[in-house]
C-alpha cells in the first residue's frame, strides 16, 4: 500500500521549504532567500493525530532556473500534483496576490483534488483580517489557513485542516506507516563531487524518477533521504548535493550543500565514495575521503560509468586508487553502471557485510591472544633505551570497532609499528575493510575525569573506565602480557 500525500506547491520563496521543516519539527529542506533553491522532490512521512501522510515539498512553479532546468523542475512538480491526495497551496500573506500566484491558482483549478489555501508569512495576527482577496485563487468550499513560521502561529490549525481532508485511511496505514518509520538496515550515504552519477544511483534503487538526473554538475542541492527494501529489507539511501573546490563554491546555498554532504557521512551506516570511470581522482575526491576518515565511517570506493572504459582494467583502476590513497588498502572497490543498474545489488550485499564488520565485538580472551600473537611476531621495538610492553587489550566500542591497549608508556611506541598492528588486526579479526581506532593508553598519560593529550589526540580512558568496560566483557581479561624486562 502507500500513504496519503500532501504536495507543498506554490510560486518560488512563499515558504514551502519552511513550511516542510516546521511541520516535520527538523531541517529537512533547504531554506534560502534566494528563489528556485529547491529542485528534487523532498519527502517526509509524518505522524499527526492518528495518521500517517507524506509531505512532499516540490520547486517553486515558474521559476527560471539559472542552469536551465526549468522543465526538469516542472516535470518534478508535475509527479508531485500526480501523486498528492491533497494540494497546499502557499501563498505569501505580506506580498498580497502576485501575476505568478494567479498562474498557480490556473494551474491548481485543472486538478480535481482537495486543496488547502495556505496564506504564509502572516507574522502579526492583523494580517489575518487583510486576507479576502486570497479568497479569489480558489472555491468558495477551500479552507484557508494563516500561518507564520516564524512566529510559528497556527500550526495545529493547519495540521487539522489536511488532517480534515485526507482521505479515509486504508485498513493497516497504522501498521504500514510504523514499517516505513521503523529504523533501516542500513544508511547509505552517496557522496562524490559533481555530474559523477550519484542521482542516477538512487533512482536505479527507488525503481523511479526521483531525482532530476541532469548532465549540468550541481543539480541536486540538498540531500535527500530516499527509502528502498531490497531482500525484504528496508534502506535509506542519501543522495547528497555534489562537492567542489571551496574556492569555486558559488553562493550560500553550495555552502549549505556541502554542509548537508558532511552531515550525511556523519549520519551515515557505510559511505559509498563515487568516484567518475572516465575521469581521474580530483583534489575534491581526496577532500571527501578526508571527511570520511575524520569519521572513521565504514566506506567503500563505487566507481560508476564503468560502461564508458575501454582502456583501462578493474586492476588498474585499483592500482590507481590504492596509490591515491595508501592509508586506505582495507577499503573494498566496487565497479557499477549506475545507468544500466549494473552490479548495484551486489554493492548493496558489500555494504551489508562492511557493515557487520564495523558492528563486530571480540571477546577480551580472544582479542589478547591475537595481540599476543602480533607481538610475538614483531615486538614492539626499544625506543629511548626502553622496552614498550602491552599489558593488555580491550574493546570497548562498535562502529567503528574501538580497541584500547594498556600499555606501559604510549610514547615508545612508534608509528610504523603501529601501522604493522593495525593491519595484523584486520587479518585476523573479522573485520579486514572498515576503520579502527586503537588508542594507546598509559598510566603516565592518564588524566582525571580522561582528558584529550594535545600530543596523541588521543582519548584516554581512566583506570575506572578501562576497568568498567573489561567487566562488562563475557571474558575478563586474565591473561595480561608477562614481560620480565625492566623500564
Amino acid at each position: 500500500m502507500s500513504l496519503a500525500k500532501v504536495a507543498i506547491v506554490g510560486r518560488p520563496n512563499v515558504g514551502k521549504s519552511s513550511i516542510m521543516n516546521w511541520l516535520a519539527k527538523k531541517r529537512i529542506s533547504v531554506v534560502d532567500p534566494m528563489a528556485g533553491v529547491t529542485r528534487d522532490r523532498v519527502t517526509y512521512l509524518l505522524h499527526a493525530g492518528d495518521r500517517y501522510f507524506e509531505l512532499i515539498d516540490t520547486g517553486g512553479i515558474g521559476i527560471v532556473d539559472v542552469d536551465d532546468l526549468s522543465e526538469e523542475i516542472d516535470h518534478q512538480i508535475d509527479i508531485g500534483l500526480n501523486e498528492a491526495d491533497i494540494l497546499l497551496f502557499v501563498v505569501e500573506g505580506s506580498a498580497g496576490i502576485t501575476a505568478l500566484d494567479q498562474e498557480v491558482a490556473r494551474r491548481l483549478r485543472r486538478i480535481d483534488k482537495p486543496k488547502i489555501l495556505v496564506v504564509n508569512k502572516c507574522d502579526s495576527p492583523k494580517l489575518d483580517r487583510e486576507i479576502a482577496e486570497f479568497h479569489s485563487l480558489i472555491d468558495a468550499d477551500t479552507p484557508i489557513v494563516t500561518t507564520s513560521v516564524k512566529g510559528n502561529r497556527n500550526q495545529d490549525d493547519l495540521i487539522d485542516a489536511i488532517l480534515e481532508e485526507l482521505p479515509p485511511p486504508e485498513p493497516d496505514e497504522h501498521e504500514f506507516g510504523e514499517d516505513q518509520t521503523a529504523d533501516p538496515e542500513l544508511k547509505l550515504a552517496i557522496v562524490g563531487r559533481r555530474n559523477v552519477g550519484k542521482s542516477t544511483f538512487i533512482n536505479q534503487l527507488a525503481e523511479t524518477e526521483r531525482m532530476i538526473v541532469s548532465e549540468i554538475a550541481g543539480t541536486t542541492r540538498d540531500s535527500v533521504d530516499i527509502r528502498f527494501e531490497l531482500d525484504d529489507k528496508a534502506f535509506i539511501a542519501i543522495d547528497t548535493p555534489g562537492v567542489r573546490k571551496r574556492k569555486s563554491l558559488a553562493n550560500s546555498v553550495e555552502w549549505y550543500g556541502l554542509a548537508r554532504a558532511k552531515r550525511s557521512i556523519r549520519r551515515a551506516s557505510v559511505v559509498f565514495m563515487f568516484f567518475d570511470a572516465t575521469q581521474p581522482i580530483s583534489r575534491v575526491d581526496k577532500q571527501l575521503v578526508r571527511e570520511i576518515t575524520e569519521e572513521h565511517k565504514p566506506c567503500i570506493f563505487v566507481v560508476n560509468k564503468w560502461d564508458l572504459v575501454q582502456d583501462k582494467s578493474t586492476d588498474d583502476w585499483i592500482e590507481y586508487i590504492l596509490k591515491t590513497f595508501s592509508d586506505k588498502r582495507h577499503v573494498p572497490v566496487a565497479f557499477i553502471t549506475a545507468k544500466t543498474g549494473r552490479n548495484i545489488k551486489k554493492l548493496i550485499n558489500l555494504a551489508q557485510s562492511v557493515f557487520k564488520q564495523a558492528r563486530t565485538r571480540i571477546p577480551t580472551g580472544e582479542l589478547n591472544r591475537v595481540v599476543r600473537a602480533a607481538v610475538a611476531k614483531w615486538a614492539p621495538p626499544n625506543r629511548q633505551n626502553r622496552n614498550p610492553r602491552v599489558k593488555f587489550a580491550v574493546q570497548v566500542g562498535v562502529e567503528p570497532p574501538t580497541i584500547v591497549l594498556k600499555v606501559n608508556d604510549a610514547k615508545l611506541f612508534d608509528p610504523s609499528w603501529k601501522r604493522y598492528f593495525a593491519g595484523y588486526l584486520r587479518e585476523a579479526l573479522p573485520f579486514p575493510e572498515v576503520p579502527l581506532k586503537i588508542y594507546y593508553r598509559s598510566k603516565d598519560d592518564e588524566k582525571p575525569g580522561g582528558k584529550r593529550d594535545d600530543d596523541e589526540q588521543e582519548w584516554l580512558m581512566s583506570d575506572a573506565e578501562l576497568d568498567a568496560a573489561v567487566a562488562a566483557e563475557d571474558e575478563l581479561a586474565d591473561e595480561e602480557f608477562e614481560d620480565d624486562s625492566v623500564d
